[in-house]
Parts: C-alpha cells; structure tokens; sequence
C-alpha cells in the first residue's frame, strides 16, 4: 500500500530557535525539523518547505497569506506546519478554507535544540495525526490534538486548551 507524501512546511517559531550565546539572546535559525525527522527514522515519505523564519509574533497577513498559497498549491493532501505558538491559531484560521487537505500544525514550547525539548515529540504528533485526521485543520501540542478553530493558548499554564 502507498502512502500519500506529507508536506512539511517550516515557518520558524520556538521550535527552531537556537541560543546565541554572544548575543544573549534566542533567535531562529537553519530549521532543524528535517534533520529531526532523519534521526527519528521516518520512513513515511515526506518534503520539507522552509517557508520562512520568523517568530510567530512576527507574522504579518501577507506571511500567513503566502503560508496559504504554499499549502493550497502543493500536491500533498496532508501537511504538517511547524509554528510559532503565540499566534499559531490566528494561522490555522487562515487555513480552515482550504478543502480536500488535512492540515496539522505543531510547534514547541522549547527549542527543537534542546535536550528536554518537548519538539520531536510534537512533530511525531503532527506527523501520526495529519495520517490519521480527517481533512481539515487541527493543532497537536503536548499530547493533544484540538480542533484548530476550537483552541487557545493559555500562555499561563504553557499548554494549549480546548476554546
């Protein structure tokens, strides 16, 4: 039996920052989530789009709009999209008219660079929910999978919350 490829595009958010230590500060880098899916032996097949590298803060329409374009023009049924979580479900709002897809996104609440990173786990969410999911758009974190228009973030608890 074939498995449908998975579309995986990268936006950037925590869980590809990287700690510069001259500069004291995070910011995002080379995105990591190829190199994660490697090491953790996918073997369902897949393409990585590093879309762009931004903090979800970051994100303007114009960003969201062609996060769109990218996912509505590719061949894949089923995408995953690593992002930011502070404004993760203003993007998947974005998302939520496009049919015959089932859209996953994901993020991290600590770098993917991270030993105690919560990141691979929340991509083997993504990438075993947007398989099993019915078409349209949900958010995995932390165990979870949410309806992504029925959700926030509880950014006092650090965990996403069924809206």
């Amino acid at each position: 039996m074939s498995h449908p490829p998975i579309l995986v595009v990268t936006t950037g958010g925590t869980i590809d920052k990287q700690y510069f230590d001259a500069l004291s500060e995070y910011q995002i880098a080379e995105s990591v989530i190829e190199k994660l899916l490697k090491v953790s032996r996918v073997t369902h097949p897949f393409r990585v789009v590093e879309l762009m590298r931004k903090d979800s803060l970051e994100l303007s329409d114009e960003d969201r709009a062609l996060i769109r374009a990218t996912i509505a023009a590719a061949p894949e049924t089923h995408v995953v999209v690593t992002h930011g979580t502070d404004t993760m479900t203003d993007t998947a709002k974005m998302l939520a008219d496009i049919e015959g897809k089932t859209i996953v996104l994901t993020g991290a609440l600590a770098p993917a660079r991270f030993a105690e990173s919560d990141a691979p786990f929340n991509l083997g969410m993504a990438i075993a929910c947007c398989q099993a999911a019915k078409p349209g758009v949900w958010i995995t974190m932390n165990g979870s999978v949410f309806d992504a228009l029925k959700v926030r973030k509880d950014r006092a608890a650090g965990k996403f919350t069924q809206a």
